[in-house]
């Protein structure tokens, strides 16, 4: 049986200078760890899902954070360095990639042994997909050199309740 691996806001909104949202130069340490997942994951017959903010111009998450990753435009896209791997976009308006999404209707078609979440921010779409996950059962896996947050405190905290109160397991894809 197949896993299913949720990659998480990899965008060029989140990852690349120059857009209202970048969270920074460190955060993508991990693009190297996540291309390693996805090449060991589709060697296995796993299937990949690129879970990608993808908001209307007038959404009302705008009246907490800058207008970001709007349809259509470059920050939308999955980055450059990922990009090229096969898999589906699944796009998303809220924080959870299951919220309004048709990601859970494919996962009940897969059928996957285990769900191995990773991407941006830790605390926020990581968690909250990883969250919705385990609500619906799901076997969750965050390999801990796959997640990123400029927020050191709050990427901690992310990690710790996932584990704790989630009962994600934590792994290391290594390198």
């Amino acid at each position: 049986m197949a896993n299913a691996v949720l990659v998480v806001d990899m965008l060029r909104g989140f990852l690349e200078e120059g857009y209202p949202l970048s969270i920074g130069a460190e955060s993508r340490r991990i693009i190297p760890n996540v291309q390693r997942l996805i090449e060991q994951e589709l060697a296995r017959g796993s299937k990949i899902f690129f879970i990608c903010d993808h908001h209307d111009p007038d959404d009302l998450e705008f009246k907490m954070f800058p207008p970001h990753c709007i349809e259509g435009t470059a920050e939308a896209e999955v980055i450059p360095e990922l990009a090229k791997y096969p898999g589906e976009v699944i796009p998303k308006k809220r924080y959870s990639g299951f919220f309004g999404t048709t990601l859970e209707a494919k996962l009940k078609e897969l059928k996957p042994e285990k769900l191995i979440i990773c991407g941006v921010l830790t605390n926020i779409c990581v968690l909250h997909t990883t969250a919705d996950a385990r609500n619906r059962d799901y076997p969750v896996e965050v390999p801990v050199d796959c997640v990123a947050s400029p927020d050191e405190g709050a990427h901690q905290f992310a990690l710790e309740h996932m584990e704790k109160v989630l009962g994600a397991k934590l792994t290391s894809v290594g390198g």
